[in-house]
């Protein structure tokens, strides 16, 4: 894909899923590549396919939550490379539970990850992306942050969490004219284990959860996730929508407004397992 040759790209999560995709294409496309996560041996597969592709490749654990680690990470991919042009916020966790039964800890655990995560990404990278002069933030929401379902109120609130932190934050590179693009990515049901390996609440059964997932929402595979959201990076789109599922939902929550609720809630309330 074009646009990506020579720039360093930072991708967190990447061990598996989409963000091993995103390593994997950006370095096809020419990329070097800074990738991190806490799956130390999903970390080093991609890091071993990332060098057959012939890519410069930095590896490091990281845990997305730990603030002043990120912040020394990022220093650290700059003193590196030299410069880093674009951080891909991807790094995240599933949680599936009723707000009754789920625990303020529980809430604070996916708050801090999905979305914390993706502010200290953003924080830790950006004076290094204003300082190379072609930045570019991706910040990796979910459709689950342009809808809300039944059972995934905490899920909801950091992916609305971050969208809105990145429309404002994109609105302010472009008033501020500083040379940093940003975008916010919604995916819709991908094939990735984030619901085989996502927490619940308490009593509520986690296999039954990735089975509704893995059988009847997961549509898309990384690889064309992938190439989705590089193509709307490179076309500097402010919201990249992944896949067909995220196209359609999306239009039924722009025409319907709020309405959308009384549609979904019947349809989710006949597929998803019981939350108590």
């Amino acid at each position: 894909m074009e646009g990506f040759a020579g720039k360093v790209a930072a991708v967190t999560g990447a061990g598996s899923g989409i963000g091993q995709a995103l390593a994997l294409e950006l370095a096809r496309s020419g990329a070097s590549l800074a990738i991190s996560d806490v799956n130390l041996e999903g970390l080093a597969e991609t890091e071993e396919r990332l060098k057959a592709i012939g890519a410069q490749v930095k590896s490091d654990r990281l845990d997305v939550t730990e603030r002043e680690a990120f912040q020394l990470y990022a220093d650290q991919v700059k003193e590196h490379f030299g410069k880093v042009n674009q951080i891909y916020n991807n790094a995240g966790i599933a949680f599936t539970g009723d707000v009754d039964i789920t625990a303020f800890k529980d809430i604070e655990r996916v708050m801090d990850i999905d979305f914390w995560g993706v502010v200290n990404g953003t924080k830790a990278f950006i004076p290094h992306l204003i300082a190379s002069g072609d930045g570019h933030i991706v910040n990796v929401s979910s459709l689950f942050g342009l809808m809300a379902i039944p059972g995934q109120a905490a899920y909801n609130s950091a992916k609305f969490a971050v969208r809105g932190f990145t429309e404002a934050l994109r609105q302010e590179m472009v008033l501020n004219r500083e040379p940093v693009k940003v975008t916010s990515v919604h995916p819709g049901g991908i094939k990735t284990a984030i619901a085989r390996n996502g927490l619940t609440a308490e009593g509520v059964d986690p296999g039954a959860q990735s089975k509704v997932f893995d059988k009847r929402l997961a549509s898309t595979t990384p690889q064309r996730a992938a190439e989705i959201i590089l193509d709307g990076v490179r076309k500097n789109k402010a919201r990249v929508l992944v896949g067909q599922d995220a196209v359609v939902l999306d239009l039924i929550v722009r025409i319907t407004g709020s309405g959308y609720q009384r549609l979904f809630a019947p349809v989710i309330g006949r597929i998803k397992p019981p939350s108590r």
